[in-house]
This record gives C-alpha cells, structure tokens and sequence, in this order.
C-alpha cells in the first residue's frame, strides 16, 4: 500500500508535537519574561543611583555656592561683594554702646544697608585714624556702597535724635509734659513711672520724683522707655549730688531748699542770697513764708503771677510755709546746679526779707528788718502799676 501524505502529516505532528515536549521545559514561555523582568530592575537601580548622586552633588553645589558662590564670582570677575551709589529707599540702623566695627559690618549687611558685612569691615580697617562710631540710631538707605554707608553714618545728620530741654525750677509734672513732648513718649506712660519713685534708686523715705529730675538739655533714642527716661534724668542729679559731696541723708533737704532758691530768685546771682534768709529765717524761728511753697501746695505755682491769693496762702497743706513753721514737706521743683550749690554755700549776711521790684530783671531787694521791706513791697506795687500785664 503506497502511504498517502496524509497519514505522513500525522507523523509529522507527531514529531512537532514531541519537538515541543522535548524542549518545552527548557523553552517555557515564563523564561524569557523573567530574564526581561531582572534586567528592568537592574536598569531601574542603576537610575536611582545616577539620579541620587546627581541629586547629592547638587545639593553638595548649592550649599558650597551659598557659602562661597560671591567669593568665587568676585574672583572670577564675575561680580563684586559691594554695591555701587548713594542707594536707595531708607531703612534704620542702631548701633548699641560696647559694639566694634565688625558687629557694625554685620548689622549693616543684614539690614541690606550694604551687600556684604566684609566689604564695610575690610574699608573699616583701611581708615587711619580709625573709625569710631556713636551709638545710636542711623537714618540709612539702602543697598548703599560701603564708602556711603560709612559717609553716612560720620554724617550727624544721620543720626535720629529726640531731644527735650528742661529748664530749670519746672515741676515735676511739667517736666514729664516736656519730655512727652521732645521724646515721643506717651506722657501716661511717663506719669505711671513716676508715681513709682522707689524704683529709682532714691534715698529712703522720698516719696515723689519733685526736685530729683535734673534740668538739662537730653537726648533720647527713639523707642526710649518711660522708665529709661526718668532714670536718665534721676541719674544726673545723683550725680551731682556725688559730686558736691551731699550726703545721703541730707538729699531731700538739700534739694528742697534749692528748689525754693530755684522758684524764688529773680537771678542766678542772687541764689546765694535767699539761702541765706531761708538759713536766718530757720535759725531765728520765723516761718520761712515764701510764696513758692504756698503756690505749690495750692498748685498755682504755673499761673504767670508772683502773686499768691488769700486762699493760697491760707490753704493748709503740707508745702505752705505761710501755716506751717520748717521746710515744707518736699523740693516745689526741680533746682540746677546753681540752686542746689546756693543750697549747700548761702552768701554771708544778715538778711531776713526780700522782694522783687522789676519783674523784668529779676532785680530783688534784700531786707534786714520789716520796715525796709515794706518800703521795697512799695515798690514792686508801682513797678506793676507801670507795666500792667507783665507778672503782677
């Protein structure tokens, strides 16, 4: 029988087929997926290391270039480490007692007042004689050449200043007003530090600021504190108390008889003069009845008239000499210099009267005995009728 192809194509199937299961095993489909898959995770790996040290590097550049990028673009040239020009705009700069000139570089850096604190510092060192800065607070512009910063801040217009004078003789009260006023602080403020006076170092027993608050020209940053101001003030007439040797214990007196002599002279030269009467007057058991102390005690100290009124001078309380023998109970304001040295060296004499009789010039006469004074009251009472509306 001759075979037919067809019975030849089973064979051939049958070949295949055990073709396939010979090497079916070894060619399993899942091989090559799997080979493929490692090779996907291998790849993957590799990319994530690339990437990470790619990353590390950069952030290892951006930390070194924020640290030293103006040094290396100075070096190369492509930049400097100062600005150029006046500047522009304005922002402020303190410069506080102890600090050197680096810590001035560093404040002025970090205020954008100049671009780098090593520019300024490294102009500093090269300035002969060398740079001596004052404290306080600078009006400043910003990103200014190291060279304008340094002209601005040798420039005393640059310097912010707040300024109050206080002459002598003012209360208490009018001088907190004044310093309100001059240095931009809230005068509630200053009345509150004041109605606490222990806390400003004074003897034991004062009991108010009045006549502790030295009369002078004072200068204030701005953002002074209440407190600071008062203690700047307390602090200078201490001082002089120091200075001319008062003892502790005799401050208050001192200091209110001075303020007496302060709202009693006309002039300075005649400081030494009324000492001496309030000293006679004490010594010899009269009541001093100076028409400051009843002024004051009646708070009519300020109303522009050497006169005082019947009620005044009637007024029991505890500053009116008129009713109460001694000293009054504290200073009736603030005495300079001149009155507290009058206080401790009165000028030689007998007097025990005086009155002023030109309210223009101060010009008082001085008095031994009633019946001169009387003659010397005469004439302030025709002085004032000649100049009406001038003190009288």
């Amino acid at each position: 029988m001759t075979p037919r192809h067809g019975d030849g194509g089973v064979d051939t199937r049958d070949s295949t087929d055990d073709l396939q299961e010979l090497f079916g095993a070894h060619q399993a489909p899942s091989v090559q997926p799997t080979r493929r898959k490692g090779r996907g995770r291998r790849a993957l790996i590799v990319l994530l290391v690339i990437v990470l040290l790619l990353g590390g590097l950069t952030a290892v550049g951006v930390m070194f270039w924020n640290q030293f990028g103006d040094r290396v673009s100075e070096a190369l040239g492509w930049t400097t480490n100062d600005y150029e020009g006046e500047g522009h705009g304005e922002t402020i700069v303190t410069i506080t007692a102890g600090e050197i000139g680096e810590d001035v570089a560093v404040s002025l850096a970090e205020a954008g007042v100049v671009k780098t604190s090593q520019a300024f510092y490294e102009l500093l060192l090269a300035q002969n004689p060398q740079v001596d800065f004052q404290p306080g607070t600078y009006r400043l512009r910003l990103e200014m050449s190291s060279q304008a910063a340094l002209d601005a801040l040798r420039d005393p217009a640059s310097r912010m200043q707040l300024s109050a004078m206080i002459p002598e003789g003012k209360t208490v009260g009018q001088t907190l007003e004044i310093v309100s006023a001059g240095a931009d602080i809230p005068l509630e403020e200053l009345q509150a530090a004041a109605a606490n006076p222990g806390s400003f170092g004074l003897p034991e027993g004062v009991t108010s600021l009045e006549g502790w608050l030295y009369p002078a020209t004072y200068e204030f940053e701005p953002g002074t504190t209440a407190e600071a101001a008062i203690a700047k003030m307390v602090g200078y007439q201490i001082a002089l108390l120091d200075e001319l040797g008062v003892p502790v214990e005799d401050r208050e007196r001192v200091l209110t008889i001075a303020s007496i002599v302060e709202r009693e002279a006309g002039r300075a030269e005649d400081f030494g003069k009324v000492s001496r009467v309030i000293v006679n007057r004490l010594d010899s058991g009269m009541r001093l009845q100076m028409d400051s102390t009843a002024q004051y005690g009646f708070q009519q100290h300020d109303d522009g008239s050497v006169w005082s009124t019947d009620a005044a001078l009637a007024d029991d309380n505890p500053w009116n000499t008129y009713v109460h023998e001694g000293l009054p109970i504290g200073p009736i304001a603030n005495p300079g210099r001149a009155a507290v040295e009058a206080a401790l060296n009165p000028e030689p004499g007998d007097w025990l009267f005086f009155v002023a009789v030109n309210l223009d010039t101060g010009e008082s006469v001085f008095t031994t005995n009633g019946a001169d004074h009387d003659a010397a009251v005469q004439q302030l009472n025709e002085w004032c009728v000649a100049n009406p509306g001038r003190g009288c």
